[in-house]
């Protein structure tokens, strides 16, 4: 696998780094508000790797965390309404699920069904798979933040509105790249 995906940047051995965004905090609106970016990605994200970093907390959940934001934060991208896959990842959606519409309606059924707070995801094999809490899985191709805070700011409680939205915001060649 990548190394990009499966390795959390290191500034040392022992040391995490939380990666770039790969655009400007304004870039994602009006899907994800540079809010939700400054607290999501400024203050929690960057919070696992200071933890981890410090040697505080749980030190497995903390680098979990970390690694699932350094591959949440990349894949996304400016919001185009008309955002679809294409090239394998759309090739894996048609084999598996049929089209892009019926792999929507079956990962958010998926999603929903999360009690809590987790992670949801498409794996290579285009599997749709939950995470709680953190932890680190070496098949995702395609994650989505399912905690409270990646959706509370911009959508409150409309947990269906976040995930349609955030469709539009996928950078589909990142997850091409991860398969």
């Amino acid at each position: 696998m990548r190394e990009y995906i499966t390795i959390l940047e290191e500034k040392s051995k022992d040391e995490l780094k939380l990666n770039p965004l790969p655009y400007k905090k304004t870039e994602l609106g009006p899907v994800m508000s540079k809010a939700t970016i400054d607290y999501h990605y400024g203050k929690l994200a960057a919070g696992y790797v200071k933890r981890y970093n410090a040697g505080e907390g749980d030190s497995d959940f903390n680098e979990a965390g970390a690694y699932l934001h350094n591959l949440f934060f990349p894949q996304l991208m400016h919001p185009k309404s008309a955002n679809k896959p294409m090239g394998s990842s759309e090739a894996l959606i048609n084999k598996k699920y049929g089209n892009f519409n019926d792999f929507k309606k079956e990962f958010a059924e998926v999603a929903m069904s999360i009690q809590g707070s987790g992670w949801v995801y498409m794996s290579r094999s285009g599997d749709i798979k939950t995470i709680k809490n953190h932890q680190v899985k070496n098949d995702i191709a395609l994650l989505v933040d399912w905690w409270e805070h990646a959706w509370a700011l911009d959508y409150q409680s409309d947990k269906t509105s976040y995930l349609t939205n955030m469709w539009k915001i996928i950078n589909w060649e990142v997850v091409n790249s991860r398969l």
